[in-house]
Protein backbone atom coordinates (compact mmCIF):
# COMPACT_ATOMS: atom_id res chain seq x y z
CA UNK A 1 0.00 0.00 0.00
CA UNK A 2 0.91 3.63 -0.30
CA UNK A 3 3.86 3.81 2.12
CA UNK A 4 2.23 7.13 4.23
CA UNK A 5 2.06 5.54 7.74
CA UNK A 6 -0.22 8.13 9.26
CA UNK A 7 -2.21 11.07 7.52
CA UNK A 8 0.42 13.49 9.64
CA UNK A 9 3.50 12.07 8.32
CA UNK A 10 2.50 13.72 4.84
CA UNK A 11 2.59 17.47 5.29
CA UNK A 12 1.18 18.56 7.96
CA UNK A 13 -1.45 21.81 8.03
CA UNK A 14 -0.89 23.60 11.52
CA UNK A 15 -4.20 22.79 12.14
CA UNK A 16 -3.20 19.02 12.37
CA UNK A 17 -0.81 19.29 14.71
CA UNK A 18 -2.90 18.07 17.69
CA UNK A 19 -3.08 14.82 19.28
CA UNK A 20 -3.85 12.13 16.62
CA UNK A 21 -7.76 10.52 16.46
CA UNK A 22 -8.32 6.88 17.77
CA UNK A 23 -7.45 4.90 14.31
CA UNK A 24 -10.99 3.11 14.78
CA UNK A 25 -12.73 6.73 14.48
CA UNK A 26 -10.83 7.34 11.07
CA UNK A 27 -11.45 4.10 9.83
CA UNK A 28 -15.35 4.05 10.86
CA UNK A 29 -16.06 7.61 9.36
CA UNK A 30 -14.20 6.67 6.10
CA UNK A 31 -16.00 3.44 5.58
CA UNK A 32 -19.46 5.35 6.54
CA UNK A 33 -18.92 7.63 3.94
CA UNK A 34 -17.67 4.91 1.51
CA UNK A 35 -21.11 2.93 2.43
CA UNK A 36 -23.66 6.17 2.03
CA UNK A 37 -21.41 6.92 -1.58
CA UNK A 38 -22.03 2.98 -3.02
CA UNK A 39 -25.73 2.27 -1.13
CA UNK A 40 -26.78 5.13 -3.70
CA UNK A 41 -25.60 3.45 -6.49
CA UNK A 42 -28.21 0.87 -6.26
CA UNK A 43 -31.33 1.91 -3.58
CA UNK A 44 -33.25 3.81 -5.52
CA UNK A 45 -34.15 0.62 -7.93
CA UNK A 46 -36.90 -0.58 -5.94
CA UNK A 47 -38.05 3.29 -5.94
CA UNK A 48 -38.43 3.87 -9.62
CA UNK A 49 -42.13 2.79 -9.84
CA UNK A 50 -43.32 5.00 -7.03
CA UNK A 51 -41.47 7.78 -8.35
CA UNK A 52 -42.76 7.49 -11.67
CA UNK A 53 -46.10 7.58 -10.13
CA UNK A 54 -45.51 10.73 -7.86
CA UNK A 55 -43.36 12.72 -10.28
CA UNK A 56 -44.78 11.82 -13.50
CA UNK A 57 -41.60 10.53 -15.14
CA UNK A 58 -41.76 8.48 -18.62
CA UNK A 59 -38.98 5.39 -19.11
CA UNK A 60 -36.11 7.50 -19.87
CA UNK A 61 -36.60 9.72 -16.91
CA UNK A 62 -36.78 7.08 -14.92
CA UNK A 63 -33.37 5.99 -16.60
CA UNK A 64 -31.61 9.58 -15.40
CA UNK A 65 -32.91 8.70 -11.90
CA UNK A 66 -30.13 6.30 -11.84
CA UNK A 67 -28.11 7.41 -14.53
CA UNK A 68 -27.45 11.09 -13.49
CA UNK A 69 -26.09 9.87 -10.17
CA UNK A 70 -23.47 7.60 -11.80
CA UNK A 71 -22.24 9.71 -14.68
CA UNK A 72 -21.60 12.39 -12.35
CA UNK A 73 -19.51 9.58 -9.86
CA UNK A 74 -17.47 8.87 -12.99
CA UNK A 75 -17.19 11.72 -14.28
CA UNK A 76 -15.75 13.83 -11.86
CA UNK A 77 -13.65 10.88 -9.65
CA UNK A 78 -10.82 11.81 -10.85
CA UNK A 79 -10.61 15.42 -10.32
CA UNK A 80 -12.05 14.67 -6.68
CA UNK A 81 -9.01 12.39 -5.63
CA UNK A 82 -6.77 14.87 -6.95
CA UNK A 83 -8.39 17.81 -5.11
CA UNK A 84 -7.57 15.59 -2.11
CA UNK A 85 -4.23 15.70 -2.41
CA UNK A 86 -3.86 19.36 -3.34
CA UNK A 87 -6.35 21.00 -0.82
CA UNK A 88 -6.32 18.44 2.20
CA UNK A 89 -7.97 15.36 2.61
CA UNK A 90 -10.40 16.23 5.59
CA UNK A 91 -11.50 19.23 3.46
CA UNK A 92 -12.71 17.45 0.65
CA UNK A 93 -14.46 14.75 2.69
CA UNK A 94 -16.40 17.29 4.29
CA UNK A 95 -17.16 19.60 1.17
CA UNK A 96 -18.08 16.23 -0.60
CA UNK A 97 -20.33 15.06 1.99
CA UNK A 98 -22.01 18.12 2.68
CA UNK A 99 -23.11 18.11 -0.88
CA UNK A 100 -24.15 14.39 -0.73
CA UNK A 101 -26.34 15.42 1.90
CA UNK A 102 -27.67 18.28 1.25
CA UNK A 103 -28.44 16.80 -2.33
CA UNK A 104 -30.03 14.11 -0.82
CA UNK A 105 -32.48 16.26 1.48
CA UNK A 106 -33.28 18.17 -2.29
CA UNK A 107 -34.20 14.42 -3.85
CA UNK A 108 -36.05 13.97 -1.06
CA UNK A 109 -38.49 16.96 -1.06
CA UNK A 110 -38.22 17.04 -5.18
CA UNK A 111 -41.75 18.05 -6.39
CA UNK A 112 -40.75 17.90 -10.21
CA UNK A 113 -39.32 15.31 -12.35
CA UNK A 114 -36.03 17.79 -13.48
CA UNK A 115 -35.55 18.82 -9.64
CA UNK A 116 -35.04 15.17 -8.34
CA UNK A 117 -32.74 14.76 -11.72
CA UNK A 118 -30.74 17.81 -10.86
CA UNK A 119 -30.22 16.40 -7.14
CA UNK A 120 -29.25 13.23 -8.18
CA UNK A 121 -26.68 14.85 -10.43
CA UNK A 122 -25.39 16.82 -7.57
CA UNK A 123 -25.20 13.75 -5.48
CA UNK A 124 -22.85 12.59 -7.75
CA UNK A 125 -20.90 15.08 -7.49
CA UNK A 126 -20.41 14.66 -3.76
CA UNK A 127 -19.77 11.48 -3.83
CA UNK A 128 -17.04 11.90 -6.40
CA UNK A 129 -14.89 14.15 -4.53
CA UNK A 130 -16.10 11.96 -0.84
CA UNK A 131 -15.74 8.65 -2.59
CA UNK A 132 -11.36 8.82 -2.79
CA UNK A 133 -11.07 10.41 0.29
CA UNK A 134 -12.42 7.82 1.98
CA UNK A 135 -9.59 5.70 0.93
CA UNK A 136 -6.86 7.80 0.94
CA UNK A 137 -7.84 9.30 4.81
CA UNK A 138 -8.15 5.26 5.69
CA UNK A 139 -4.41 4.14 4.41
CA UNK A 140 -2.86 7.66 5.87
CA UNK A 141 -4.07 7.07 8.90
CA UNK A 142 -3.28 2.95 9.35
CA UNK A 143 0.32 2.05 8.90
CA UNK A 144 1.04 0.02 5.97
CA UNK A 145 1.00 -3.81 6.68
CA UNK A 146 -1.47 -6.05 8.42
CA UNK A 147 -3.16 -4.03 9.69
CA UNK A 148 -3.61 -1.46 6.59
CA UNK A 149 -4.79 -4.65 4.99
CA UNK A 150 -7.58 -5.36 7.41
CA UNK A 151 -8.77 -1.52 7.46
CA UNK A 152 -8.85 -1.94 3.39
CA UNK A 153 -10.89 -5.22 3.94
CA UNK A 154 -13.33 -3.70 6.00
CA UNK A 155 -14.01 -0.91 3.85
CA UNK A 156 -13.83 -3.51 1.15
CA UNK A 157 -16.16 -5.06 3.00
CA UNK A 158 -18.53 -1.79 3.70
CA UNK A 159 -18.56 -0.37 -0.06
CA UNK A 160 -19.85 -4.21 -1.13
CA UNK A 161 -22.10 -4.61 2.00
CA UNK A 162 -23.60 -1.14 0.72
CA UNK A 163 -24.31 -1.78 -2.78
CA UNK A 164 -26.03 -5.44 -1.33
CA UNK A 165 -27.91 -3.69 1.44
CA UNK A 166 -29.36 -1.05 -1.69
CA UNK A 167 -32.20 -3.41 -2.53
CA UNK A 168 -33.35 -4.13 1.16
CA UNK A 169 -33.00 -0.76 2.71
CA UNK A 170 -34.69 0.50 -0.36
CA UNK A 171 -37.50 -2.15 0.19
CA UNK A 172 -38.05 -1.25 3.49
CA UNK A 173 -38.69 2.24 3.17
CA UNK A 174 -40.57 2.38 0.15
CA UNK A 175 -42.82 -0.41 1.67
CA UNK A 176 -43.10 1.17 5.58
CA UNK A 177 -42.92 4.82 4.66
CA UNK A 178 -42.75 6.34 0.72
CA UNK A 179 -39.87 6.50 -1.63
CA UNK A 180 -38.64 10.12 -0.81
CA UNK A 181 -36.92 8.50 2.06
CA UNK A 182 -34.39 6.35 -0.21
CA UNK A 183 -32.48 9.94 -0.41
CA UNK A 184 -34.34 11.33 2.85
CA UNK A 185 -32.65 8.77 5.29
CA UNK A 186 -28.92 10.25 4.10
CA UNK A 187 -29.37 13.38 5.55
CA UNK A 188 -29.75 12.01 9.45
CA UNK A 189 -26.83 10.27 8.56
CA UNK A 190 -25.29 12.24 6.50
CA UNK A 191 -25.17 15.15 9.41
CA UNK A 192 -23.68 12.27 12.28
CA UNK A 193 -21.05 11.64 9.94
CA UNK A 194 -19.89 15.30 9.26
CA UNK A 195 -19.99 16.27 12.99
CA UNK A 196 -17.66 12.77 13.64
CA UNK A 197 -15.31 14.19 10.30
CA UNK A 198 -14.86 17.50 11.94
CA UNK A 199 -14.52 15.96 15.32
CA UNK A 200 -12.35 13.33 14.67
CA UNK A 201 -10.49 13.81 11.37
CA UNK A 202 -6.77 15.79 11.19
CA UNK A 203 -6.32 18.07 8.06
CA UNK A 204 -3.52 16.67 5.64
CA UNK A 205 -2.61 16.71 2.51
CA UNK A 206 0.45 15.50 0.53
CA UNK A 207 1.39 18.08 -1.95
CA UNK A 208 2.27 22.10 -1.46
CA UNK A 209 2.81 24.60 -3.68
CA UNK A 210 1.20 22.47 -6.42
CA UNK A 211 -1.24 24.90 -9.27
CA UNK A 212 -4.64 22.39 -10.32
CA UNK A 213 -4.29 21.20 -13.72
CA UNK A 214 -7.41 22.65 -14.89
CA UNK A 215 -7.53 21.60 -18.76
CA UNK A 216 -6.18 18.40 -17.83
CA UNK A 217 -9.35 18.51 -14.69
CA UNK A 218 -11.62 19.71 -17.61
CA UNK A 219 -10.82 16.99 -20.07
CA UNK A 220 -10.71 14.37 -17.77
CA UNK A 221 -14.29 15.03 -16.42
CA UNK A 222 -15.74 15.60 -19.77
CA UNK A 223 -14.07 12.50 -21.38
CA UNK A 224 -15.03 10.64 -18.65
CA UNK A 225 -18.61 11.80 -18.41
CA UNK A 226 -19.64 11.95 -22.17
CA UNK A 227 -18.02 8.48 -22.21
CA UNK A 228 -20.55 7.26 -19.43
CA UNK A 229 -23.20 9.13 -20.70
CA UNK A 230 -22.49 6.84 -24.03
CA UNK A 231 -22.17 3.87 -21.78
CA UNK A 232 -25.73 4.43 -20.61
CA UNK A 233 -27.71 5.18 -24.01
CA UNK A 234 -27.00 1.77 -25.09
CA UNK A 235 -29.80 0.37 -22.46
CA UNK A 236 -32.19 2.39 -24.52
CA UNK A 237 -30.80 3.22 -27.70
CA UNK A 238 -28.38 -0.08 -28.22
CA UNK A 239 -25.02 0.05 -29.68
CA UNK A 240 -25.12 1.34 -33.21
CA UNK A 241 -26.96 4.11 -32.72
CA UNK A 242 -25.82 7.84 -33.36
CA UNK A 243 -27.13 8.29 -30.15
CA UNK A 244 -24.66 5.78 -28.57
CA UNK A 245 -21.59 5.81 -31.19
CA UNK A 246 -21.30 9.48 -31.04
CA UNK A 247 -20.91 10.20 -27.08
CA UNK A 248 -18.60 7.05 -26.92
CA UNK A 249 -16.34 8.56 -30.05
CA UNK A 250 -16.55 11.66 -28.51
CA UNK A 251 -15.09 10.57 -24.87
CA UNK A 252 -12.59 8.62 -26.19
CA UNK A 253 -11.32 11.49 -28.40
CA UNK A 254 -11.68 13.57 -25.30
CA UNK A 255 -9.90 11.11 -23.22
CA UNK A 256 -7.21 10.64 -25.50
CA UNK A 257 -6.74 14.44 -25.70
CA UNK A 258 -6.05 14.37 -21.70
CA UNK A 259 -3.46 12.00 -22.04
CA UNK A 260 -1.83 13.68 -24.88
CA UNK A 261 -2.18 17.38 -22.56
CA UNK A 262 -0.77 15.33 -19.48
CA UNK A 263 2.20 14.07 -21.25
CA UNK A 264 3.34 17.66 -21.80
CA UNK A 265 1.98 19.57 -18.55
CA UNK A 266 4.84 20.27 -16.04
CA UNK A 267 2.05 19.67 -13.12
CA UNK A 268 -0.34 17.39 -14.67
CA UNK A 269 -3.22 16.13 -13.11
CA UNK A 270 -2.61 12.34 -13.83
CA UNK A 271 1.17 11.82 -14.07
CA UNK A 272 1.59 9.33 -16.76
CA UNK A 273 4.33 7.69 -15.11
CA UNK A 274 1.46 6.32 -12.73
CA UNK A 275 0.54 3.60 -15.52
CA UNK A 276 4.21 2.51 -16.27
CA UNK A 277 3.87 1.31 -12.13
CA UNK A 278 2.87 -2.21 -12.76
CA UNK A 279 1.07 -2.45 -9.59
CA UNK A 280 -1.22 0.41 -10.66
CA UNK A 281 -1.79 -0.43 -14.27
CA UNK A 282 -2.53 -4.37 -13.88
CA UNK A 283 -4.69 -4.03 -10.43
CA UNK A 284 -7.04 -1.59 -12.41
CA UNK A 285 -7.27 -3.07 -15.07
CA UNK A 286 -8.16 -6.65 -13.52
CA UNK A 287 -10.12 -4.39 -11.12
CA UNK A 288 -12.34 -2.78 -14.21
CA UNK A 289 -12.89 -6.12 -15.76
CA UNK A 290 -13.77 -8.14 -12.16
CA UNK A 291 -16.07 -4.85 -11.54
CA UNK A 292 -17.83 -5.30 -15.07
CA UNK A 293 -19.15 -8.96 -14.19
CA UNK A 294 -19.53 -8.45 -10.17
CA UNK A 295 -21.51 -5.12 -10.58
CA UNK A 296 -24.29 -6.96 -12.67
CA UNK A 297 -24.80 -9.12 -10.24
CA UNK A 298 -27.48 -7.63 -7.89
CA UNK A 299 -29.29 -6.41 -10.49
CA UNK A 300 -29.78 -9.23 -12.24
CA UNK A 301 -30.28 -11.20 -9.00
CA UNK A 302 -33.04 -8.77 -8.17
CA UNK A 303 -34.43 -9.02 -11.54
CA UNK A 304 -34.74 -12.90 -11.80
CA UNK A 305 -36.47 -12.74 -8.27
CA UNK A 306 -39.02 -10.18 -8.68
CA UNK A 307 -40.08 -10.74 -12.93
CA UNK A 308 -39.58 -14.72 -12.60
CA UNK A 309 -39.85 -16.06 -9.12
CA UNK A 310 -42.34 -13.56 -8.41
CA UNK A 311 -40.85 -11.44 -5.26
CA UNK A 312 -41.65 -8.28 -3.70
CA UNK A 313 -39.32 -5.50 -3.57
CA UNK A 314 -38.52 -6.38 0.15
CA UNK A 315 -38.46 -10.20 -0.30
CA UNK A 316 -35.92 -9.70 -3.12
CA UNK A 317 -33.79 -7.33 -0.74
CA UNK A 318 -33.97 -10.29 1.83
CA UNK A 319 -33.19 -12.87 -0.62
CA UNK A 320 -30.15 -11.13 -0.54
CA UNK A 321 -28.75 -11.01 2.87
CA UNK A 322 -26.68 -14.00 2.44
CA UNK A 323 -24.68 -12.56 0.01
CA UNK A 324 -24.08 -9.88 1.87
CA UNK A 325 -22.71 -11.60 4.71
CA UNK A 326 -20.76 -13.70 2.33
CA UNK A 327 -18.85 -10.15 0.46
CA UNK A 328 -18.05 -9.14 3.92
CA UNK A 329 -17.11 -12.50 4.99
CA UNK A 330 -14.68 -12.59 2.20
CA UNK A 331 -13.15 -9.09 2.44
CA UNK A 332 -12.28 -9.60 6.19
CA UNK A 333 -10.69 -13.17 4.93
CA UNK A 334 -8.58 -11.87 2.65
CA UNK A 335 -6.11 -10.12 4.69
CA UNK A 336 -5.28 -13.08 6.72
CA UNK A 337 -4.63 -14.96 3.62
CA UNK A 338 -2.26 -12.26 2.12
CA UNK A 339 0.64 -12.53 4.21
CA UNK A 340 0.96 -16.62 3.73
CA UNK A 341 -0.21 -16.70 0.17
CA UNK A 342 0.42 -13.63 -1.46
CA UNK A 343 -2.05 -10.69 -2.83
CA UNK A 344 -2.30 -12.03 -6.51
CA UNK A 345 -2.84 -15.36 -5.22
CA UNK A 346 -5.55 -14.12 -3.32
CA UNK A 347 -7.42 -12.30 -6.06
CA UNK A 348 -7.09 -15.36 -8.25
CA UNK A 349 -8.77 -17.42 -5.71
CA UNK A 350 -11.59 -15.05 -5.34
CA UNK A 351 -12.08 -14.63 -9.26
CA UNK A 352 -12.21 -17.88 -9.13
CA UNK A 353 -14.64 -18.86 -6.48
CA UNK A 354 -17.05 -16.19 -8.37
CA UNK A 355 -16.72 -17.51 -11.40
CA UNK A 356 -17.92 -20.86 -10.12
CA UNK A 357 -21.15 -18.72 -8.89
CA UNK A 358 -21.20 -17.32 -11.71
CA UNK A 359 -21.40 -20.59 -13.79
CA UNK A 360 -23.77 -22.28 -11.19
CA UNK A 361 -26.28 -19.12 -11.14
CA UNK A 362 -26.48 -19.57 -15.33
CA UNK A 363 -28.73 -22.91 -14.71
CA UNK A 364 -31.16 -20.81 -13.33
CA UNK A 365 -34.34 -22.05 -14.02
CA UNK A 366 -38.13 -20.15 -14.38
CA UNK A 367 -39.58 -22.06 -11.48
CA UNK A 368 -35.67 -22.44 -9.53
CA UNK A 369 -35.79 -23.10 -6.03
CA UNK A 370 -34.63 -20.49 -3.44
CA UNK A 371 -31.40 -22.32 -2.30
CA UNK A 372 -30.32 -23.39 -5.23
CA UNK A 373 -31.17 -20.61 -7.73
CA UNK A 374 -30.30 -17.52 -5.16
CA UNK A 375 -28.78 -17.96 -2.14
CA UNK A 376 -25.90 -20.56 -2.93
CA UNK A 377 -24.82 -19.54 -5.83
CA UNK A 378 -25.30 -15.78 -4.57
CA UNK A 379 -22.86 -16.77 -1.37
CA UNK A 380 -20.24 -18.41 -4.30
CA UNK A 381 -20.24 -14.72 -6.23
CA UNK A 382 -20.06 -12.67 -3.23
CA UNK A 383 -17.61 -14.33 -1.23
CA UNK A 384 -15.44 -14.53 -4.75
CA UNK A 385 -15.80 -10.59 -4.60
CA UNK A 386 -14.82 -9.89 -1.44
CA UNK A 387 -11.63 -12.23 -1.78
CA UNK A 388 -10.39 -10.63 -4.79
CA UNK A 389 -11.25 -6.87 -4.08
CA UNK A 390 -9.06 -6.02 -1.11
CA UNK A 391 -5.81 -7.64 -2.41
CA UNK A 392 -6.66 -5.60 -5.92
CA UNK A 393 -6.95 -2.43 -4.28
CA UNK A 394 -3.87 -2.46 -1.97
CA UNK A 395 -2.00 -3.75 -4.97
CA UNK A 396 -3.35 -0.95 -7.42
CA UNK A 397 -1.89 1.58 -4.95
CA UNK A 398 1.43 -0.25 -3.13
CA UNK A 399 3.11 1.21 -5.83
CA UNK A 400 2.34 5.17 -5.83
CA UNK A 401 4.07 7.71 -4.14
CA UNK A 402 2.25 9.58 -1.35
CA UNK A 403 1.63 12.51 -3.32
CA UNK A 404 -0.61 10.50 -5.68
CA UNK A 405 -2.17 9.05 -3.04
CA UNK A 406 -5.86 10.32 -3.80
CA UNK A 407 -5.44 10.20 -7.17
CA UNK A 408 -4.49 6.42 -7.37
CA UNK A 409 -7.38 5.98 -4.61
CA UNK A 410 -9.95 7.75 -7.30
CA UNK A 411 -8.50 5.83 -10.12
CA UNK A 412 -9.48 3.14 -7.98
CA UNK A 413 -12.88 3.96 -7.46
CA UNK A 414 -13.12 5.02 -11.29
CA UNK A 415 -11.87 1.78 -12.50
CA UNK A 416 -14.84 -0.18 -10.67
CA UNK A 417 -17.56 2.30 -11.02
CA UNK A 418 -17.07 2.64 -15.10
CA UNK A 419 -16.01 -1.24 -15.40
CA UNK A 420 -19.82 -1.97 -13.84
CA UNK A 421 -21.17 0.72 -15.96
CA UNK A 422 -20.30 -0.49 -18.86
CA UNK A 423 -20.75 -4.26 -17.29
CA UNK A 424 -24.13 -3.07 -16.94
CA UNK A 425 -25.12 -1.79 -20.20
CA UNK A 426 -23.64 -4.81 -22.52
CA UNK A 427 -25.04 -7.21 -19.78
CA UNK A 428 -28.62 -5.80 -20.74
CA UNK A 429 -28.12 -5.60 -24.08
CA UNK A 430 -27.36 -9.33 -23.86
CA UNK A 431 -30.31 -10.01 -21.84
CA UNK A 432 -32.20 -8.32 -24.25
CA UNK A 433 -31.36 -9.57 -27.35
CA UNK A 434 -31.67 -13.43 -26.08
CA UNK A 435 -35.25 -12.63 -24.51
CA UNK A 436 -36.06 -11.02 -28.17
CA UNK A 437 -38.51 -8.74 -26.87
CA UNK A 438 -40.02 -11.62 -24.62
CA UNK A 439 -42.08 -11.05 -21.18
CA UNK A 440 -42.61 -14.61 -19.91
CA UNK A 441 -40.58 -15.99 -17.25
CA UNK A 442 -39.11 -18.39 -19.14
CA UNK A 443 -37.96 -15.85 -21.96
CA UNK A 444 -36.33 -14.10 -19.07
CA UNK A 445 -34.91 -16.58 -17.28
CA UNK A 446 -32.70 -17.44 -20.48
CA UNK A 447 -31.88 -13.95 -21.11
CA UNK A 448 -30.56 -13.66 -17.39
CA UNK A 449 -28.65 -17.02 -17.76
CA UNK A 450 -26.91 -15.97 -20.63
CA UNK A 451 -25.54 -12.59 -18.62
CA UNK A 452 -24.07 -14.96 -16.55
CA UNK A 453 -22.71 -17.46 -18.69
CA UNK A 454 -21.60 -14.09 -19.95
CA UNK A 455 -19.92 -12.82 -16.61
CA UNK A 456 -18.01 -16.12 -15.73
CA UNK A 457 -16.05 -15.64 -19.11
CA UNK A 458 -15.22 -12.16 -18.50
CA UNK A 459 -13.65 -12.86 -14.90
CA UNK A 460 -12.15 -15.84 -16.12
CA UNK A 461 -10.38 -13.46 -18.60
CA UNK A 462 -9.71 -11.54 -15.80
CA UNK A 463 -8.23 -14.22 -13.89
CA UNK A 464 -5.91 -14.88 -16.44
CA UNK A 465 -4.68 -11.04 -16.83
CA UNK A 466 -3.97 -11.65 -13.32
CA UNK A 467 -2.07 -14.28 -13.65
CA UNK A 468 0.34 -12.76 -16.50
CA UNK A 469 0.36 -9.67 -15.15
CA UNK A 470 -0.13 -8.59 -11.38
CA UNK A 471 2.90 -8.33 -9.50
CA UNK A 472 3.57 -11.66 -7.94
CA UNK A 473 4.77 -10.55 -4.34
CA UNK A 474 2.91 -7.14 -4.19
CA UNK A 475 2.05 -6.18 -1.42
CA UNK A 476 4.16 -8.94 0.30
CA UNK A 477 3.45 -7.74 3.79
CA UNK A 478 -0.39 -6.69 3.59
Amino acid sequence: MTPMPTLRTAQETPASRRTAPPTWAVVALACAGQFLVVLDVSVVNVALPSVRADLGLGPAGLQWVVNAYTIAFAGFMLLGGRAGDLYGRKRMFLAGLALFTAASLGGGLAQEGWHLLLARAAQGLGAAVLAPSTLTILTSAVPEGAARARAIATWTAVGGGGGAAGGLVGGLLVDGLSWRWVLLINVPFGALVLAGAMWWLVEGRAVRGRRPDLPGALLATAGLGTLAYGIVQTEAEGWATAATLVPLAAGAALIGLFLLVEARTREPLMPLKLFRLRAVSSANAAMFLCGSAMFCMWYFMTLYAQNVLGYSPLEAGLALVPSSLAVVLGSKAAPRLMPRFGARNVAVTGALTAAAGFVWQSTMTADGSYLTAIMFPGILMMLGAGLSATPLAAVATSGADAGDAGLVSGLVNTSRTMGGSLGLSVMSTIAAARTGGGMSPEALTEGYALVFRTGAGVLLGGTLLMLVWLPRGAPARA
